[in-house]
């Protein structure tokens, strides 16, 4: 607060009022009408810029929340607004990975959306079926079922698809080289410690 006769302090919170003011003339710094005048249409101007950034956030499916509905809808996929939201994207961003011709690289490039990290994917071509490993997530990703589905549309109805999944061996244990006081210490359960990076 300043301690000059005749000097109001700013009553303006808004960042875009504070900018409004700022292009305004110096003599109406200690004017309390203008403040409260650049407060409320500042106010104003900062929910239009956020409504604006929002909007833009659902042009892209990464940034997507309420607009999955539009997106799940336009590449016909149920819209289930029970799931995470991080599950629905990945859902319609492997529906957008997945058009082409069938083959590894596109399997590949559909798994990874899911499961968010690196998948290989190799063919059996005398047995007619193909396997995708997990590389860096270990365990069964949470959106199995979705994934599962999502290749299930893509691969040619005579092949079989199998899924790899990577858990903790002893081997991984001993390059950690976790002692086993360690090890209790962290009260992990089974399923925990075989999923435990």
């Amino acid at each position: 607060m300043s301690s000059l006769p005749g000097v109001v302090a700013s009553t303006i919170s808004s960042p875009k009022g504070k900018e409004l003011f700022s292009y305004l003339p110096s003599y109406y710094e200690t004017s309390r009408v203008m403040q409260a005048d650049m407060q409320s249409k500042g106010t104003e101007m900062d929910l239009l810029y956020q409504a604006l950034d929002e909007t833009l956030d659902q042009f892209f499916v990464r940034t997507a929340t309420w607009g999955l509905d539009f997106w799940e809808q336009e590449l016909g996929l149920e819209t289930d607004r029970l799931k995470p939201v991080e599950q629905r994207r990945a859902v319609v961003e492997s529906k957008l990975r997945g058009a082409g011709t069938f083959s590894g690289r596109l399997v590949a490039n559909v798994a990874e959306a899911y499961a968010g990290g690196k998948v290989d994917v190799t063919f059996q071509p005398e047995a007619w079926s193909f396997t995708v490993s997990f590389v860096d997530t270990m365990g069964i990703p949470p959106n199995i079922d979705d994934l599962k589905r999502a290749i299930d549309e893509l691969k040619p109805a005579h092949m079989a698809v199998e899924y790899e999944y990577r858990y903790l061996v002893w081997d991984d244990l001993d390059r950690k080289q976790v002692t086993w006081d360690e090890l209790d210490a962290a009260s992990l359960t089974w399923n925990e410690l075989e999923v435990w990076a």
